[in-house]
């Protein structure tokens, strides 16, 4: 076998959980950060953005929701 054939079979689900969590966690976070920031602009936005930023953000977390169903899938 070669190196990175082994290397291949060590990465489990873990990995892949890990990446998308904290891809996840990291946008939802600037989905939020900039929501704040166009709401503090201009105040009368306030149910655009926050309908806006709720539908990101939960498009943001479906990713780590099929990051976690791959990884007690085992891939």
């Amino acid at each position: 076998m070669t190196i990175p054939t082994l290397l291949a079979e060590g990465i489990t689900g873990s990995f892949t959980l890990g990446v998308a969590g904290t891809g996840a966690a990291l946008s939802i976070g600037f989905i939020g950060a900039k929501a704040v920031e166009a709401i503090g602009r201009n105040p009368g936005s306030f149910g655009r953005v926050l309908t806006l930023a709720i539908i990101g953000m939960a498009l943001a977390e479906s990713i780590a929701i099929y990051a976690l169903i791959r990884a007690f899938a085992g891939q």
